[in-house]
């Protein structure tokens, strides 16, 4: 059991027959009054986010949550089929579990699957990834002189914002966190 006292950015419980993490918490004793804590949360199954304010008193039920490496095959256009290294088993998975996930992966590259209660909800790249551009405008003389960013495409048709210098053809590495440019390889 968890108490809203413990509650820290990144716990996972259960509440209400529903499954959160926190993603903001804040501790709150007012001059008067008890103690409460107001929590930012967001869903894990349907990833909606909502404002939850606890009694300090409060207790939950720890979620455990299971995290598995596995490799990102293939997609036949409707499902994304996952290869766990240990088993060989594949699991396909519907586009809105790895919407945010997807435009960053190649095929055979590793991912990072969440499951809870043994069904998948979650999909996580790699923190780096490395990728080809394949359009971009090339840069117009006179347009480098400051920071000025354009957008390009990589193979696996995310688009990120490049600086001019960057040409159709070179391989740069993303922060799928953020979906930045870090760098050219």
């Amino acid at each position: 059991m968890i108490s809203s006292g413990d509650l820290r950015k990144g716990t996972t419980f259960e509440h209400e027959s529903q499954v959160y993490t926190v993603i903001d918490f804040l501790h709150v004793k007012p001059g008067k009054g008890p103690a409460f804590v107001r929590t930012k949360l967001r869903n894990v199954i349907s990833g909606s986010v909502t404002d939850i304010t606890f009694n300090t008193s409060a207790k939950f039920q720890e979620a455990v949550i299971e995290r598995k490496e596995m490799q990102y095959l293939y997609s036949d256009g409707e499902l994304y089929y996952f290869m766990d290294q240990e088993t060989f088993e594949q699991i396909p998975l519907n586009r809105d579990t790895v919407e945010e996930a997807i435009k960053f992966l190649k095929e055979n590259m590793f991912a990072i699957i969440k499951f809870y209660k043994g069904d998948a909800f979650s999909v996580e790249a790699p923190n780096f990834v490395e990728l080809e551009i394949t359009q971009c405008e090339p840069a117009v003389k006179g347009n480098t002189a400051t920071n000025s960013l354009k957008p390009a495409t990589v193979e696996t048709g995310a688009v990120v914002n490049v600086p001019m210098f960057v040409n159709e053809g070179d391989t740069i590495r993303v922060d799928t966190r953020t979906g930045n440019y870090m760098e050219r390889v």
